[in-house]
């Protein structure tokens, strides 16, 4: 049945419109994006196939241009509304982020962490530069890898630290695979990160590891 002879309550946008985005499913969501299906399938149907197909929203967010508009109902049109979508997200995050805003709370850093880190495809390294009283000086993508991983090299971290002349500094990377939780090769980085960047009196706050919808925090597992 077309989402146009659904009830008011069950079609997607209405139902943003009436309960905010955080009431709809992904598929109800992609639906929205995608806004027609193709003959015999509704949007919300497509989107479901789709989700299926790329394995979840975050794989099919970060998907590959070709592998994108090679799946039916996509192409070259949905996938550049998709990146301005994503840009402009980005760019909201970056304009909270003013520089001299007082982190007031680890929640707030994690959320805006895993914001900027979510969706990445690949592994990224990034540093929270703060100044003495906790105030934002930077959010600067440090280190970028493959699917697997980033290789990350303490001297250049102590470098930018004294760059910004920092105070402290928040830790962060994403996993692609999803699991937040931290590797021994992570414990064994935050270990040397903390002990290099001690030597310029710069204090390591957390390491933050973003997953798909979750996080680790070294700080509150204890692990700084």
């Amino acid at each position: 049945m077309p989402i146009n002879h659904w009830p008011d309550t069950e079609r997607p946008r209405e139902k943003l419109l009436l309960r905010g985005a955080d009431a709809l499913s992904d598929a109800e969501l992609l639906a929205i994006f995608l806004r027609t299906g193709l003959p015999g399938k509704s949007a919300v149907d497509l989107a479901r196939e789709l989700l299926q197909r790329f394995g979840g929203l975050r794989a099919l967010l970060s998907a590959e241009q070709a592998d994108f508009c090679a799946q039916p109902g996509l192409g070259p049109a949905k996938y550049a509304q998709l990146q301005a979508v994503l840009a402009m997200a980005t760019r909201e995050l970056k304009d909270g982020l003013k520089r001299g805003q007082p982190l007031s709370s680890p929640e707030q850093a994690t959320a805006l962490i895993c914001r900027h880190l979510r969706h990445r495809a690949h592994e990224v390294f990034s540093c929270v530069w703060l100044d003495s009283r906790h105030r934002l000086i930077e959010l600067q993508d440090l280190f970028f890898g493959t699917i697997n991983g980033a290789s990350v090299y303490p001297r250049e971290v102590v470098r930018a630290a004294m760059r910004h002349n920092a105070a402290a500094v928040i830790l962060a990377h994403n996993h692609p695979s999803g699991v937040a939780e931290p590797s021994t090769a992570d414990k064994q980085l935050t270990t040397r990160l903390c002990d290099a960047l001690s030597l310029v009196d710069v204090r390591v706050l957390d390491h933050i590891v973003v997953g798909d919808g979750e996080s680790v925090s070294f700080a509150n597992r204890g692990l700084l």
